[in-house]
């Protein structure tokens, strides 16, 4: 079972259980997982981490203490140790599934995500700070060209795949992508749902692939509406992809 546990101020730590075990990704802090594990009896086999901002990592130290559980984390960012450390193309074995490791710089130089094929439903992707429904990550450490590079690796991954990832911003990303898109009707449709989601104390992730190929401004930032709203709203006299992407990031940055 797969469950996004709220934490922080917007954070959500993620939850797959089967039968008595558990994995977390991004425990930002300890309470709401120890809380979780406790209410449904779970023992806390395996921590991912996908980037070392703390608050993905504050509960790890917390949660290794009083489980004695398993850390994989990236292998070229600090996160608290000890922790087996992977990069892109590695695989880990937790709950009986099987975990490929994916490098995502842009959010932060060494940020990876994980992507379990099958044995847990649906595909599901935990993708930290990388993709988000209806956007992704600000640029601290990487350059526009890694991030849209990465978030290409992302959008080839299977349609159905659950996409889930560490925040909830989704309403202000979708009133972005109306303002990119404003004739896009399945994003209109996706805003109208997950506002009432929200309006009903619910997550709106996770998100899919597929839908996010729809509606994801930064997934779709090459085709021709999308790339002439950014150049209408930047005054841009180049066409260049990496160009055009940063421009969109830096317009989502100033949005209102």
């Amino acid at each position: 079972m797969l469950e996004p546990l709220p934490a922080l101020s917007d954070n959500y730590i993620w939850m797959l259980h089967a039968g008595q075990r558990a994995v977390v990704v991004d425990p930002g802090e300890a309470g709401p997982v120890l809380d979780a594990l406790q209410a449904r009896g779970l023992q806390l086999e395996t921590i991912l981490v996908t980037h070392h901002h703390h608050d993905h990592t504050g509960g790890v130290p917390a949660l290794r203490a009083a489980t004695g559980c398993r850390v994989v984390g990236p292998a070229r960012e600090a996160v608290p140790e000890p922790a087996e450390r992977v990069t892109g193309g590695d695989t880990v074995d937790t709950l009986g599934l099987r975990f490929s490791v994916i490098d995502v710089p842009g959010h932060t130089a060494g940020h990876i995500a994980f992507f379990c094929a099958a044995g847990a439903g649906d595909p599901v992707l935990f993708c930290g700070d990388t993709l988000f429904f209806g956007g992704c990550g600000r640029l601290f450490e990487g350059t526009p060209a890694q991030m849209l590079a990465s978030l290409d690796a992302l959008a080839a991954l299977p349609g159905a795949t659950r996409v889930c990832c560490g925040h909830e911003y989704t309403l202000s990303n979708l009133a972005f992508g109306r303002a990119v898109e404003p004739a896009n009707a399945a994003l209109a449709a996706a805003s109208d749902r997950c506002a009432a989601l929200r309006a009903a104390g619910q997550p709106t992730l996770p998100s899919t692939i597929a839908l996010e190929r729809e509606i994801n401004p930064f997934l779709r930032s090459r085709l021709p509406a999308v790339a002439e709203a950014v150049s209408r709203h930047a005054s841009l006299p180049s066409t260049d992809e990496a160009g055009i992407f940063a421009a969109l990031r830096q317009w989502k940055n100033e949005f209102r």
